[in-house]
């Protein structure tokens, strides 16, 4: 891979991953009715269990270290497959979709499970739909980044 398309990979990554992942955050405020940093301290709770939701801004911190961090590694391996299978670029809006409910189901089913979070999320249909178009919106954004820096 030549230097120029390493760096348009290397800032795809990390714009759609911070967007994305920063976009996410407000959409879980919005449909869970919570105070953004209140979401950031139950993504800390992952981590480090309870003691995040009365942790202060030290969990808030942690909990933004973390969603940038998830959703960067979330967006390379969006922009690495990308790289190999020019369809994830030329049909960037289907392959976001299927992307994001990728997400959606591997975060929901394996890693909050996998969690110290102190609760889990009641799978209720509404909340499932709810859920499942955050994710298809983080999705598209992945997408749209990786096909807007990789396409020359």
């Amino acid at each position: 891979m030549a230097e120029s398309e390493f760096k348009r990979s290397a800032s795809a990554i990390l714009i759609a991953g911070i967007v994305a992942g920063s976009i996410d955050v407000g959409c879980a405020a919005l449909i869970n009715h919570a105070a953004p940093t209140r979401i950031l301290q139950v993504i800390a709770s992952g981590l480090i269990g309870r003691a995040a939701l009365s942790a202060g801004n030290g969990s808030v911190v942690l909990g933004l270290i973390l969603q940038w961090l998830m959703s960067i590694i979330i967006a390379a391996i969006y922009v690495v497959s990308a790289r190999y299978k020019a369809a994830f670029l030329q049909r960037w809006v289907v392959a976001g979709f299927l992307y994001g409910t990728l997400v959606f189901a591997v975060m929901n089913f394996v890693v909050v499970p996998l969690s110290a979070m102190p609760f889990h999320s009641r799978h209720t249909l509404q909340g499932i739909t709810l859920n499942l178009a955050a994710m298809w919106l983080f999705g598209l954004i992945i997408a749209f980044f990786a096909r807007r820096m990789l396409i020359r």
